[in-house]
């Protein structure tokens, strides 16, 4: 009696399924930076992430470009055909194998689940930066007032992320901060931190305020209404990620739906006659 009990205790662990402290199974990927959040039409998430992809790699494309498989233009495949054609049967269909096992490009964008509607995170790999990419895109979407998405919304890129916990956040402002400030020296101005958070009940807004501003080089002052550098903020559940960025408020907070009917509005003004 006292084995199947434990037999049936035992199978009861394994069966199991094991949370990590921010609400997901353990066989999940986290969300990490550096990344993208992006709010976008609800029950549009999984078209959002498509129509990402492809805008994304449009504009990494053109800032950060491939490099190509040879200097002639030629891929290595074409370059060794004639090497092939003298090789051996063997030797031919290994070097086929092999081509066909060999990733075509690097994958620089990946989608996260975040299990929430209206929001979907796109990671970036290097050497793509979140917020260029993000300012590129913004500025396209002010020049020629042309979304270039259907369901996207609002853009937040996320430079780098960490536990939403005191600690990990001053030491992630500490670093951040010591390196944009080293390389923009000049930038030592006013400041806002805008926070957001979505699923998190741990730190209150005025904790992670407070922790973040005590980071801040002390030359720089607050300005809750204009101000030039903006520290964006996001918590989502256990996971913080932060960014630094300007004229944050100008840009409707990219809002590119915003951004372009406000380019249609003055566009339909300027055309009116007096």
């Amino acid at each position: 009696m006292s084995d199947s009990k434990r037999k049936s205790s035992s199978s009861d662990k394994r069966k199991k399924k094991r949370y990590r402290p921010d609400g997901m199974a353990g066989n999940k990927r986290t969300v990490e930076g550096p990344g993208v959040w992006v709010s976008c039409v609800k029950g549009k998430e999984k078209q959002t992430v498509g129509e990402l992809y492809d805008l994304f790699d449009s504009i990494a494309s053109e800032i950060w470009p491939l490099e190509s498989a040879g200097e002639d233009g030629c891929s290595d495949s074409d370059s060794s055909q004639d090497g092939q054609n003298e090789a051996p049967i063997e030797a031919q269909i290994a070097n086929e194998i092999s081509s066909i096992k060999k990733p075509r490009t690097m994958q620089r964008f990946s989608n996260y689940q975040t299990n929430t509607p209206c929001v979907v995170f796109i990671s970036c790999r290097g050497p793509v930066d979140p917020v260029r990419l993000v300012e590129a895109h913004i500025g396209n979407v002010q020049r020629t007032g042309v979304t270039r998405t259907r369901y996207t919304h609002r853009f937040v890129p996320v430079s780098k992320t960490c536990f939403a916990s005191i600690p990990d956040i001053q030491n992630l402002c500490q670093t951040m901060f010591l390196t944009y400030f080293s390389e923009n020296p000049n930038a030592k101005d006013t400041y806002k931190i805008e926070l957001r958070t979505r699923n998190h009940t741990t730190l209150s807004r005025l904790e992670i305020i407070q922790a973040i501003a005590s980071c801040v080089p002390g030359d720089l002052k607050v300005d809750l209404t204009n101000p030039k550098l903006f520290i964006l903020v996001e918590i989502f559940k256990s996971v913080c990620g932060i960014s630094i960025t300007k004229d944050y408020y100008n840009l409707h907070k990219y809002n590119v739906m915003e951004i372009a009917t406000a380019k249609g509005e003055t566009e339909l003004n300027s055309g009116r006659v007096p």
